[in-house]
């Protein structure tokens, strides 16, 4: 979550993130590649341990029907949250020109078909969401021309695409829910793991990164499957290290999935049981993740007016939409400003997280505070 901010604010607000991907290694820098790179630890993260405390809800109730209602009017939930009060945050753009279905959409959609899953075995779940990493990168090989009925029903579940509709309106496909799904069933089925002894789940933990990275290394390696961009030699040896790792998120190919997810079992084994003063403070907004996510976005934005209004803009500049408000050129900031930024958002996030983590403690009678 603290990472995700950093995204953030690099997003909305750094010289080159309207025009450029920092991604792109004919125009970016190793600063710039690896502040979007390891921001990429976040999604992932985020969706599979959606699945494990869904797990983990549903053992607590041992009810599976009122975990299955839970889940399905969660998921609900979060995608009309997406497209009003989220789409907004982002964009601010009263006319709401584009609507984007991103993790949040993402991570209800997969509630939604995991409140009809979860009668299933652990087993049955586990290999259905593994079977969706591995092969969905096979979904455009699917026979039938693009424009086909079925190609445009289809496809907007397998791949990013954006959809134009009503008058003047945009829909866009940012996260295309059945690659995310397949974490987030994987991470329900490995939900036992985090209900046993810390010793074994480090064992478990360790295995899992270690061969998850490993596998990685070797498919990324042939260059043949698992990610839609194959690496190549660059001008230099760290341009070279960086095409190799420099795996696709949209949709998360399997050379994504397995590296990030095996980063994130490895982070999990090395923190597992860890108490400290940092660690106090990083619960402090991992008890209210909904609630961080939609409050930062607002804060950031409001920083990015700022920002406009301070490097000599007007309002009738600001351009909405993909442009967040800024102007169509000329404005943002370096990327050591970003960093700045970002960690102001997160200092002025710590008090606004504690006093809401604590009105919910306080305040467990109040059902409608499991939403956000």
């Amino acid at each position: 979550m603290i990472m995700m901010a950093l995204d953030h604010v690099r997003d909305m607000m750094h010289t080159t993130s309207i025009t450029q991907q920092p991604t792109d290694l004919t125009t970016t820098t190793p600063a710039l590649f690896f502040t979007r790179w390891i921001t990429y630890l976040c999604a992932p993260t985020f969706v599979f341990l959606s699945g494990t405390s869904a797990y983990i809800s549903m053992k607590s109730k041992n009810d599976i029907a009122a975990s299955q209602k839970f889940l399905l009017t969660r998921g609900v939930w979060l995608v009309i949250l997406e497209f009003t009060v989220v789409n907004f945050g982002l964009w601010f753009d009263v006319h709401f020109k584009v609507f984007l279905f991103d993790v949040i959409a993402t991570i209800g959609f997969g509630f939604i078909l995991l409140s009809l899953l979860m009668k299933l075995s652990l087993k049955t779940i586990a290999g259905i969401g593994v079977a969706i990493i591995f092969l969905h990168n096979l979904a455009p090989l699917v026979p039938g021309a693009e424009t086909s009925l079925l190609k445009k029903i289809l496809m907007p579940f397998f791949a990013p695409g954006a959809y134009p509709f009503g008058d003047d309106r945009l829909f866009v496909m940012g996260y295309p829910p059945i690659p995310w799904l397949g974490m987030m069933l994987v991470g329900f089925a490995s939900g036992k793991i985090f209900l046993t002894d810390s010793q074994k789940q480090k064992s478990v933990f360790v295995t899992m990164g270690l061969a998850a990275v490993a596998l990685f290394i070797v498919i990324r390696g042939i260059n043949i499957y698992g990610d839609s961009f194959v690496w190549s030699y660059q001008k230099s040896a760290l341009y070279t290290f960086l095409s190799f790792i420099n795996v696709t998120k949209y949709p998360p190919s399997l050379d994504f999935v397995l590296l990030f997810l095996g980063i994130m079992f490895l982070i999990l084994a090395a923190t597992d049981g860890v108490q400290n003063k940092y660690t106090n403070i990083t619960c402090v907004y991992g008890k209210v993740p909904l609630f961080y996510f939609i409050v930062h976005f607002y804060l950031i934005h409001l920083i990015v007016f700022g920002m406009i209004f301070l490097q000599g803009f007007y309002s009738a500049d600001m351009v909405f939409g993909f442009n967040f408000g800024r102007p169509k050129s000329g404005s943002g900031i370096a990327l050591w400003g970003v960093y700045l930024i970002w960690i102001g958002v997160v200092v002025i996030m710590y008090p606004l997280c504690k006093m809401y983590g604590s009105y919910k403690l306080t305040h467990k009678e109040k059902k409608w505070l499991r939403y956000l």
